[in-house]
């Protein structure tokens, strides 16, 4: 079926609705001549793109934004919501793949990173949470730097965001609390803009259930706890995905004579500059289309790493920053010794249920290969219809009950969550151990505070091969049991007696988990991960011997080196991580102007 979409969609005579960009270029030959830049962003995805275009702001600065992949421009598959899972296992994906993972009972898994302008924003699900405000006063803590607390934070969430009304106009009233949104942002977010059958006996269900299922006005508060309505990066007056690309490079930003935006830019290595006694890492070097001849920059002032928790720390230890006897062990000569680089990876595990349902008024429809024209069209003509959403359109975040307990447990607070549901009109993702032309109902469970740490180490000294990437998925006990109480709660959710007569039987390999050990079986079966890779260049105190970066972001023991992605989160936070990763990026700007003196 993803090849029916695909091609429908390339043979589409609107190819794409995004105006024309300014000065993305395509080739190094293509750039000023003689430029010198004052800052390099390594990578052009969600980090990358705020940086690039706060600092620019600034006339006084000269900034090159390098992405390995192409422009998004012109790509219908990063523009239209639904189309999201087209661009997996594609060229505008890294296509990485895990090292067997000992909790999956020794399976590898797919591990989607965009490699396109925009990064990951350019090919997510779209699902905008902030996670909890406990999440970020642990960081504060850890690193010693009320900077990174909620209440720091919060204005930033506010800052990037735009919140537009959803494309069915539909009234908003009782679906989210408007206070806790920003209006002028750069990121457009919205409600669902199309009708979900389902969505009025989500809320009933939860009602009749009551206790943890509480309904919440809007989970992006800072309490996210109970059911409520999914809020989408999506620009709602458009149709359209909001991404880092779409927003922080619009053509008004591009067309800034001190923003250079190359693509097809893979960067190898960072190229150390000076040799004093702490090394100064101000130069880049990197290909094109995948080619043979390597090119060299450097910068004046920094450069930024911003190639995301995979790209960024695989980057370093090609450099010779990182753990100096593992570098040794490959063949990489080691130049800074720092034995964290690579550490601490966190992601968050996730299952998805299907429920057989009496129903055909589901996502099974809306798939169905002859419905497609028909939906692009109209899609297309009114920026409607139900191409405008992602996967689901209601969600939950739950606690364990408190008859269960964890050694140890990395819950951030008691109003943070242990694990979340999706609630969809349909299958999530494609499952092999469905019947056939059968309809569904799905419940997700992920593990959003995981014990679990894994590691990314190089395969080889070749910097352009792919780095061994373990996120260590349900490895520790205390995921596993979140996992099945999650798994337990999502059943007992569909017992509600609103969907009786609905909801027929579970599905999936699900409708045998029927013990605790059935259900561990089940998991090592069929989890899998939810693609929120962070923490592998985390932050930590300044001066602290462990972590990698300061809590102004700086490479500790080197100069001239900053990271900003989600490699730097000492701790992955409860929700999805790409509003995290906006706010994280707004701030840092702010840190990097206030050193160098030019707030605009």
């Amino acid at each position: 079926m993803k090849s029916s979409i695909i091609s429908f969609a390339l043979s589409f005579a609107l190819i794409s609705t995004l105006p024309a960009r300014a000065e993305i270029y395509e080739n190094v030959s293509d750039l000023p001549k003689n430029c010198k830049y004052d800052f390099i962003v390594v990578g052009g995805g969600t980090a990358g793109n705020v940086i690039a275009n706060r600092l620019t702001e600034s006339p006084n600065f000269k900034v090159l934004v390098l992405e390995a992949g192409p422009s998004h421009v012109g790509v219908l598959d990063a523009e239209v919501p639904w189309f999201a899972a087209n661009l997996f296992k594609t060229q505008y994906d890294w296509n990485y793949t895990t090292v067997p993972q000992v909790g999956l009972g020794g399976r590898t898994v797919d591990i989607p990173r965009g490699h396109i302008l925009g990064g990951s924003s350019s090919i997510n699900f779209m699902i905008y949470t902030r996670s909890a405000s406990e999440d970020y006063d642990r960081w504060a803590n850890v690193t010693s730097d009320q900077g990174w607390s909620w209440n720091s934070l919060e204005p930033y969430f506010k800052k990037t965001e735009r919140l537009t009304p959803p494309a069915d106009n539909h009234t908003t009233q009782g679906q989210l609390d408007p206070s806790v949104h920003g209006t002028d942002g750069l990121l457009t977010t919205s409600l669902s803009g199309f009708p979900v059958p389902i969505d009025q006996n989500v809320l009933t269900a939860a009602e009749q259930l009551g206790g943890d299922f509480q309904f919440n006005l809007d989970v992006n508060s800072g309490n996210p706890l109970g059911v409520g309505w999914l809020q989408t990066i999506v620009d709602g007056n458009t149709g359209i995905r909001g991404s880092s690309a779409n927003g922080y490079l619009a053509p008004q930003f591009l067309k800034r004579p001190n923003l250079d935006v190359l693509v097809n830019a893979e960067v190898s290595r960072l190229i150390q500059t000076s040799n004093g006694r702490v090394p100064t890492f101000r130069g880049v070097e990197f290909r094109q289309n995948g080619g043979s001849q390597l090119y060299h920059f450097s910068a004046t002032k920094e450069i930024i790493l911003s190639a995301g928790s995979i790209g960024s720390p695989h980057i370093m230890l090609n450099s010779g920053i990182g753990p100096s006897n593992d570098l040794k062990a490959i063949g990489v000569k080691p130049l800074v010794n720092l034995p964290d680089v690579g550490e601490n990876f966190a992601d968050h595990s996730v299952m998805a249920h299907p429920f057989i349902v009496n129903s055909n008024n589901t996502f099974e429809k809306i798939r169905d290969p002859a419905n497609i024209p028909g939906e692009l069209q109209l899609w297309n003509d009114t920026h409607g219809g139900p191409f405008v959403d992602t996967i689901a359109s209601m969600l939950g975040f739950f606690r364990l009950p408190e008859n269960v307990t964890l050694n140890p447990d990395f819950v951030a607070g008691p109003n943070a969550p242990h694990f979340e549901h999706l609630i969809a009109n349909g299958l999530i993702v494609p499952n092999d151990f469905v019947p056939q032309n059968a309809s569904f109902f799905s419940m997700s469970t992920t593990v959003t505070s995981p014990v679990s740490r894994g590691t990314l180490k190089l395969a080889s000294s070749d910097p352009f091969e792919a780095p061994l990437i373990d996120p260590a998925l349900l490895k520790e006990e205390s995921d596993r049991i979140i996992m099945r109480e999650a798994i337990k709660h999502a059943l007992a959710f569909t017992k509600a007696p609103i969907w009786d007569g609905y909801i027929v039987a579970p599905s999936g390999g699900l409708e045998n988990a029927t013990t605790d050990e059935k259900i561990d079986e089940y998991i090592s079966a069929a989890a899998s991960t939810f693609f929120h890779p962070t923490s592998t260049l985390s932050m930590s105190a300044k001066g602290a011997k462990n972590g990698v970066v300061d809590p102004d972001l700086r490479v500790k023991n080197v100069l001239g080196l900053r990271v900003v992605d989600a490699s730097v989160f000492p701790f992955i936070p409860t929700g999805h991580t790409s509003s995290a990763v906006y706010a994280v990026a707004e701030r840092a700007a702010d840190i990097i102007k206030a050193e160098y003196g030019a707030f605009h």
